[in-house]
């Protein structure tokens, strides 16, 4: 499988990758993660500032210099980048299993200014991570919950760490709210409905994964069974006020068009009447045009260090 730094709204998957917990998860773990390369950037985008808190937030868990850097389920190499401004001695390698993917990352890189200091290892998680080598900061979003056995991923990344290197993962957080409770059309408390549809969804798709097995999901914990030590968590807000900006709204509807489409068969008559007014370009009450569209999210990330040897 690939893994996806991006968003899990309520309106999409997130991977990532974002991730995305609101999952927007389908039923199923075959997901056309090519295609969805323009969406995973637009994340990225919009998810920068998040991004470059958790990167402040690690540098004070480092022990050291970070000479090497891998960003795992990268995507298009958003956090890659940014972790190359953040730590300009370090190489940083974006691990992914989707070609097209990173080439994207590669371009990324080269659009940034730090096409010297990224490049690209393309690999299935988990068993394809042995190939990019250990390093000093590993980051992960949104991607070791699209493997079976999250405790046998962890503890794959944690061998990869360098002695008082940092094993980062960005997964949990708050779901994004972007509407009122009350939109005006449809029934109030659409966005929660999605919730729980997505919620189901994404238990179907854990449940079918190779080698899935249950987990009570306390990342500290897991961190910890993983052998590191001082493990915490932290959570980064994305608080973008209405009246959102066009790209961000781009990135909504986006969003909201794939989520439409994928719990079309969990959602009643109403709702997906709702959603097709939220997503008409034309309609005044369309997530495009209408003025009271926002972007507030949390973002967790749970962070732990290898011992020195």
């Amino acid at each position: 499988m690939t893994g996806h730094q991006h968003t899990h709204t309520h309106h999409t998957h997130t991977h990532s990758h974002s991730h995305g917990h609101g999952h927007g998860h389908g039923d199923a773990e075959d997901f056309d993660w090519a295609s969805f390369g323009p969406v995973l950037e637009q994340s990225a985008d919009l998810h920068t500032p998040v991004v470059e808190q958790a990167a402040e937030w690690l540098r004070g868990l480092l022990s050291g210099p970070v000479r090497r850097a891998l960003d795992v389920g990268s995507g298009p190499g958003g956090a890659a980048c940014l972790f190359a401004r953040a730590f300009p001695d370090a190489e940083v390698v974006a691990v992914d299993g989707t070609p097209e993917l990173l080439a994207r990352a590669r371009d990324r890189a080269a659009r940034l200014g730090v096409a010297d200091r990224v490049r690209t290892h393309l690999a299935d998680l988990p068993d394809g991570l042995a190939g990019a080598g250990e390093a000093e900061l590993i980051w992960a979003s949104k991607s070791v919950h699209h493997l079976g056995d999250q405790q046998g991923a962890l503890n794959r990344l944690a061998a990869a760490l360098r002695p008082g290197g940092v094993l980062a993962v960005a997964e949990g957080g708050l779901q994004p709210r972007v509407l009122p409770r009350d939109i005006g059309i449809g029934r109030p408390g659409l966005l929660t409905r999605l919730d729980a549809a997505q919620e189901e969804g994404y238990a179907d798709m854990r449940a079918g994964l190779p080698g899935a097995e249950e987990t009570v999901e306390d990342w500290p914990a897991m961190l910890t069974a993983a052998g590191l030590t001082g493990a915490r968590s932290k959570s980064f807000l994305l608080d973008l006020p209405a009246p959102l900006d066009p790209p961000a709204r781009r990135f909504l509807h986006a969003e909201l068009a794939r989520l439409a489409e994928r719990l079309a068969d969990r959602l009643d008559a109403t709702d997906r009447a709702t959603l097709d007014r939220l997503l008409d370009p034309d309609d005044e009450a369309g997530v495009l045009r209408r003025p009271d569209v926002f972007w507030l999210s949390a973002t967790t990330v749970h962070a732990a260090v290898r011992p020195a040897d």
